[in-house]
């Protein structure tokens, strides 16, 4: 591993005014996010876990374009929450909301048509089974990041049916109406923590950084050379595999002894955040050796 404890500053000599927030394009999103997660597939000896993965995500874009839309926020909510600072997305309420659970029925009948293994398919099958109490009490736990070790695949399942409920959820919202709701990194529209960030190269925004959601796939500028945990700006630095191509680092923190990778999408257009946290696996391992723990969350990265 080589490590950078130079700063990571702005590019110089572009001036842009970025937006504060993207909202996703769920009917986009989740066909780049599998692209990606095969094109890793394809170099890597995780191949088998990318391509299990991938499935998942296929399922994930059949259901978007398949199942019905879920009711917009209602916009007194989005402007209640904002007079408070909180985001407008509710994540506590997400399995109570009565077009989720058809939403998981036709995203597990999705899944279900796809090639896994049999501990998987056993999995997904006492999902299917299961009533709304079991699936809204393991809902609970991927919102809370409290995943238990010897039911991760049925998390993992049903964290895919989250990701498309609220992904379709904040598609809803006006981007413009939304706005920082903590001085940490925290998504401004369900409050969930980046799976990592971008720095980006758009006509409006060159060499800008954006936290991605892992929970709604919101995107949100955050400064550079700040951390997304704790919010210091001193001790920062930048580790990555060596030999790499220089476009994943992990972004630590000597404050609160964290990291969360940072993506260089500038680099690199195909780069999609929860495929390349996921694809990028060998740098977390590496990690692992050294003082920082990894702050991100990400329910198909679980014991990293």
């Amino acid at each position: 591993m080589s490590t950078d404890i130079q700063p990571d500053p702005t590019v110089i000599g572009a001036v842009s005014t970025p937006p504060f927030a993207v909202v996703p394009d769920p009917s986009s999103l989740f066909p780049i996010r599998a692209r990606r997660l095969r094109a890793y597939a394809a170099v890597s000896p995780m191949k088998p876990y990318l391509d299990f993965v991938a499935g998942i995500v296929d399922a994930q874009a059949e259901t978007v374009a398949l199942a019905p839309a879920p009711a917009p926020i209602p916009a007194e909510q989005v402007a209640r929450a904002t007079e408070f600072g909180m985001p407008p997305l509710d994540r506590s309420v997400l399995a109570a909301d009565p077009a989720f659970s058809p939403t998981l029925d036709m995203l597990f009948d999705a899944m279900a048509k796809r090639p896994m293994p049999e501990p998987a398919a056993a999995a997904l099958s006492r999902l299917r089974q299961a009533d709304a109490g079991q699936r809204a009490e393991i809902a609970g736990n991927v919102l809370a990041h409290a995943i238990p070790m010897e039911a991760l695949a049925e998390h993992a399942f049903l964290a895919a049916g989250l990701e498309v409920f609220a992904t379709r959820l904040a598609a809803t919202l006006d981007p413009k109406a939304l706005r920082p709701v903590s001085e940490t990194a925290v998504c401004p529209a369900c409050g969930g923590p980046p799976v990592a960030s971008l720095i980006v190269e758009w006509p409006n925004a060159h060499g800008n950084r954006f936290c991605a959601c892992e929970l709604c796939a919101t995107l949100w500028n955050y400064v550079r050379i700040k951390c997304v945990s704790c919010g210091s700006t001193k001790g920062i630095g930048y580790q990555e595999v060596e030999g790499g191509p220089g476009t994943v680092k992990a972004e630590t923190c000597d404050e609160c002894r964290t990291y969360v990778k940072v993506l260089h999408q500038h680099k690199d257009p195909s780069m999609e955040a929860v495929a390349d946290d996921i694809g990028s696996l060998p740098l977390d391992i590496l990690m692992r050796e050294g003082p920082y723990r990894r702050a991100a969350y990400n329910p198909f990265l679980i014991g990293y």
